[in-house]
């Protein structure tokens, strides 16, 4: 024990910190090792490692970048760049998770974003549909940008001609121009067609209080000619009081430096022709959100006409006896633009015989002596500039996989050929009515006194419907899939590509499965969903460039 206790006597003294004793007790350090730092800094302190500068740690951990100063500034320059690339690629695909869904349109064909979602006979993707939100509204407690009511430039009327759609574009247009201007804008009138010999007044139609209201920080209107302007016919006749020379689609700097100082000189011009007289991509972005504003906000139907609308629709979606989804079709194939097409359709040689001598009294100067027209008529056939026939209508739908049961309201003038011509369209599709059909008589005798008010129901049944179907061009389809669009995408509105019907209905040799397949494929695209307006669209059919955000 004595010897024991010396040993420890004679023993190195005891530390009081537990990494000394470790130091001093470790196997792997040599008793030889000195305790100063070596050339290549072996057997550092840890105490001292702290104050090394950062360079050397970092050149521990990056063993490439050496002292050489010029080696270093490369390696910075290259870590730097490295940095920089991977900076710039999440920035990139985080941008591309993000993105809006948005279809490009390539010459003739459409590229959509890929969706996993399964097809819908009804509804477009959900995810094309959350991307874009309407935004021309009015805001709340908006300020008000208008002068003085004695500051205005003057006055602007306008006829609003043509049909209910086409007053309806003549009225949103108005109210641009009007803005461009500083004007104040009398109530439009909507001008007697020849066609549709209808006397119909802006009051009869929309509701006039709630037009005036809603735009009233946007544009002054004025229900009727101011009572200092005593000589009214004047207005109406007077060349003197008229702007005639307005081109079609004409941009807004055309009316600040052509018409404007007209309407500071006189202080009341009727503006007519007024049919598409104001461009689209040549004036203002708020101009255009502007008419977007009066299209799909401020132009209203009269209650009795919005509730009437509802009846219908409620009436289509519960015709089986539960609630049940509905396709609206626009079947455009009325003697008049049967005519109009100079496109040839299947019927008999008397048939044929009757529509040509139509054809020479409405339109002489197109029909000339009729010898051109068989080639005019197989050249619009191939390019898909022809009305789609009610069997044709119902081949495309049954291929897209739309059943025999399935519920379609037809929004139509009387087809060209009767009830022959709508059989084949009938027997595929027997559940098939009109507002004639779902409505008894007393309940429409109302709203036959204006021709433009029947319109006006068949338009908002079909911008109700679950799916709308278009057959041929004009503004009434237009106006629907745009207003549709600008709804939200959700519903779907399918545009035949006519000229791609053409062909495959003209081939002997294609069997119907290959039909099919290749109708469905062409018209994923074709449903109304999210695409820039300009080039390819005017406002009425796609809002989204300049009336729609990002959601």
């Amino acid at each position: 024990m004595a010897e024991l206790r010396h040993s420890i006597t004679l023993g190195p003294r005891a530390t009081s910190s537990p990494m000394k004793r470790d130091e001093d007790s470790s196997p792997l350090i040599s008793d030889a090792q000195p305790h100063q730092d070596d050339d290549d800094g072996r057997g550092r302190s840890p105490y001292k490692d702290r104050d090394r500068p950062f360079w050397s740690h970092f050149q521990s951990l990056c063993p490439f970048l050496g002292d050489d100063a010029k080696t270093s500034k490369i390696s910075i320059f290259f870590l730097i760049l490295v940095a920089l690339l991977g900076f710039v690629s999440i920035f990139a695909i985080v941008k591309r998770v993000n993105a809006p869904y948005l279809c490009k349109k390539d010459g003739i064909t459409l590229h959509c974003p890929h969706v996993k979602e399964a097809p819908s006979l009804w509804e477009n993707p959900y995810s094309a549909t959350t991307s874009w939100k309407p935004c021309a509204e009015r805001h709340a407690r908006g300020i008000s940008d208008l002068p003085p009511e004695n500051e205005t430039n003057g006055y602007i009327f306008i006829h609003a001609e043509g049909g209910l759609n086409q007053q309806r574009i003549a009225i949103c247009n108005a109210v641009g121009v009007a803005k461009i201007m500083n004007a104040t804008l009398i109530l439009p009138v909507l001008k007697q067609d020849q066609i549709w010999k209808d006397q119909t007044k802006f009051e009869d139609i929309f509701d006039v209080d709630h037009f005036i209201d809603y735009l009233k920080d946007d544009v002054r209107i004025v229900r009727d000619i101011p009572e200092w302007f005593t000589d009214r016919t004047e207005l109406f006749s007077s060349i003197r009081r008229t702007v005639k020379n307005i081109p079609k689609y004409a941009p807004a700097q055309f009316y600040i430096d052509n018409v404007l100082p007209r309407i500071k000189e006189k202080k009341i011009m009727a503006l007519k022709p007024f049919v598409d007289r104001l461009g689209y991509d040549n004036v203002p972005q708020e101009i255009n959100r502007l008419r977007c504003r009066v299209n799909y906000h401020a132009l209203k139907f009269l209650p009795e006409i919005e509730q009437m609308a509802d009846l219908l629709a409620s009436r289509m979606r519960n015709r089986t006896g539960n609630s049940n989804p509905y396709m609206a079709l626009h079947l455009r194939f009325e003697k008049g633009m049967v005519g109009l097409s100079f496109c040839d359709f299947v019927g008999t040689r008397e048939e044929k015989a009757l529509m040509a001598k139509y054809r020479e009294k409405e339109w002489p100067r197109r029909y000339k002596n009729g010898t051109h027209l068989w080639q005019l008529a197989l050249q619009k056939r191939k390019e898909g500039r022809c009305p789609l026939e009610p069997g044709e209508v119902a081949v495309i739908l049954r291929a897209m996989g739309y059943p025999k049961e399935t519920q379609i309201y037809v929004a139509s003038g009387q087809v060209y050929g009767g009830h022959n011509r709508m059989a084949p369209l009938r027997n595929m599709f027997p559940n098939l009515v009109t507002k004639e059909e779902l409505a008894t008589k007393q309940e429409l005798d109302h709203f036959r006194k204006h021709v433009t008010s029947l319109a006006a129901l068949d338009f908002l049944v079909c911008l109700k419907s679950d799916v709308f179907v278009m057959t041929h061009g004009g503004n009434f389809a237009k106006l629907i899939i745009g207003a549709r669009r600008y709804m939200g995408h959700r519903l779907k509105s399918i545009k035949p590509d006519k000229g791609l019907m053409s062909k495959s209905f003209g081939d002997p040799y294609m069997g119907w499965a290959t039909f099919a397949e290749e109708v469905v494929i062409t018209h994923e695209t074709r449903t109304g969903l999210p695409e820039e307006t300009f080039p390819n669209y005017d406002l009425w059919e796609n809002p989204l460039t300049p009336c729609m955000c990002k959601a």
